[in-house]
């Protein structure tokens, strides 16, 4: 029947999709900060640990572009029904896991199961409200599948403290059976327009390059990058599979991904700054808590609380937003947030080993804004003009594009922070030497003859170093704010008065 539900049933399915949506994300970081526990727990080398994230990162995105074909085959409740079982009974399996290959191999079925959960949310709120309520549903949407991923490290770091590293996988388990109770009862079935036939050639193509890809990038700062025959190995695997992916997509009858998606110049422009905004948030949440911990000596619980405040900035910006969005064209929205989110890398690019806590709440609650910002309307016009049959596989490949983002950001990131502290260090002990009277007059009791002395005295340049790396990769992604800035105008805003969506629900 082509009508919405009533607006009771949205609040339900809403706060459903919503819980879904938050487990997920959260678990994209939330066990971060819990690895060393975790470690002496199943008694792994700090090598082997990190497949716990890197089994998550690559099965979810092996399986994200898969969710459209699923979702238009099986329908999007059963989809999400079944994916929140999955993860929820993989959550559980991974807190009772008791050695590496459990837990690593628990963790790939979290990522396989939860790949379906954020874009076919995005997908079941946008058709579920007409064009003039999918502005505000794309800010409640947002704020699930963006503040999961900040609170994630903060949460997993007290839940630790407090209990042990298992419950930030126990948790999901109440948050599963809310979300599954609530899409079980009040959401309705779709119906794909058309039953296609899965390209699995295409598919297995572009799973197989992801996942090359994937582990080139998690694995290159360990193995030294293209010096480790690895990377080399993952890097050429990558690029042939891509390749044989796309040639194949342009000459198959029904390919994987539709091409259709491609010709709409609002999905295909938000698209791609939905990429550079996964690096933005990402890169920086993955930068900042070894900064403060590493270099400044704060507590994973004092890291936590400092770096709230840019979930505050996002929730406060997200709610507001969606009601501006009725109002205002959503790219002035998103140019503004664009500057607010340059001027706080801007400001973190200032940052010192001297500094308070202040500098580091107020530039974080400001990109919070920012983010907030740019991701609702972001959303919205990637979907204003997309034909709704290609909902489903639009929401899977603007998810997996933002995703793959974020991968590269963190990767690229964190490969010019430690190439660049060691550059730092080297050029600063050059001028480090007992002829040199700027250091007599600083360090007047430093011995050079003492190793202890010496020792000491390598340590503060190191923790120098590092601080001006990590100043330098801010300021990187500052300009690259400043870069994408231009893709605002290949945008074109939502039509006033469009024609709602058809539906298939029943």
């Amino acid at each position: 029947m082509d009508r919405y539900p009533d607006a009771m049933t949205r609040r339900f399915i809403t706060a459903s999709v919503m819980a879904a949506t938050v487990m997920n994300s959260l678990d994209s970081t939330i066990a971060n900060v819990a690895l060393p526990h975790m470690q002496g727990s199943v008694a792994a080398s700090a090598d082997q640990i990190t497949w716990v994230l890197t089994s998550y990162i690559i099965a979810a995105a092996i399986c994200t572009p898969l969710t459209g074909w699923l979702a238009g085959r099986f329908g999007r409740k059963r989809l999400m029904l079944f994916s929140i079982v999955g993860f929820t009974i993989a959550s559980g399996l991974c807190g009772i896991a008791v050695n590496l290959g459990e837990l690593v191999g628990f963790r790939l079925l979290q990522g396989i199961f939860g790949a379906a959960l954020v874009p076919m949310s995005q997908a079941i709120l946008l058709d579920i409200n007409p064009p003039e309520r999918h502005g505000p549903a794309m800010s409640i949407w947002g704020m699930g599948a963006i503040l999961g991923p900040i609170i994630g490290p903060a949460l997993g770091g007290w839940l630790t403290d407090n209990y042990n590293w298992r419950w930030v996988f126990f948790i999901n388990l109440p948050i599963g059976m809310l979300a599954f109770a609530g899409l079980w009862f009040f959401l309705s079935e779709s119906k794909a327009t058309e039953r296609t036939k899965l390209d699995l050639f295409g598919f297995a193509m572009l799973a197989l390059a992801i996942a090359s890809f994937q582990l080139m990038l998690d694995r290159g700062q360990q193995l030294d990058w293209f010096s480790s025959l690895e990377i080399c190995v993952e890097a050429v695997a990558a690029a042939f599979f891509l390749y044989l992916f796309i040639v194949h997509t342009l000459t198959a009858r029904h390919p994987f991904i539709n091409l259709a998606l491609f010709a709409d110049r609002n999905f295909v422009s938000a698209s791609v700054f939905g990429f550079f905004l996964g690096v933005l948030i990402f890169a920086v949440l993955a930068l900042l808590p070894p900064m403060l911990e590493e270099l400044m000596g704060y507590p994973v619980v004092l890291t936590g609380l400092v770096t709230a405040p840019r979930g505050m900035g996002t929730m406060v910006s997200m709610i507001i937003v969606g009601q501006l969005i009725k109002r205002v064209d959503p790219r002035i929205l998103i140019g503004t947030g664009l500057a607010l989110a340059a001027w706080s890398t801007y400001k973190m690019s200032g940052f010192s080993l001297g500094m308070d806590e202040s500098l580091v709440i107020s530039s974080g609650f400001v990109q919070g804004i920012g983010t907030g910002l740019i991701f609702v309307p972001l959303s919205t016009v990637a979907f204003a003009t997309l034909n709704p049959r290609l909902r489903n596989e639009g929401a899977a490949m603007f998810t997996l594009i933002r995703n793959i983002g974020s991968a590269i950001g963190i990767s690229v990131l964190q490969f010019m922070t430690i190439r660049n502290a060691s550059t730092v260090h080297a050029r600063l002990v050059e001028g480090v030497g007992p002829d040199n009277p700027a250091v007599a007059r600083a360090m007047p009791d430093l011995d050079f003859s003492s190793i202890a002395s010496l020792a000491r005295l390598n340590g503060e340049i190191t923790r120098q170093a590092a601080m001006v790396s990590y100043i330098d990769a801010f300021y990187a992604l500052f300009v690259v704010t400043l870069v994408v800035a231009p893709l605002i105008l290949f945008m074109r805003p939502p039509r006033k008065g469009a024609a709602a969506p058809t539906m298939h629900m029943d």
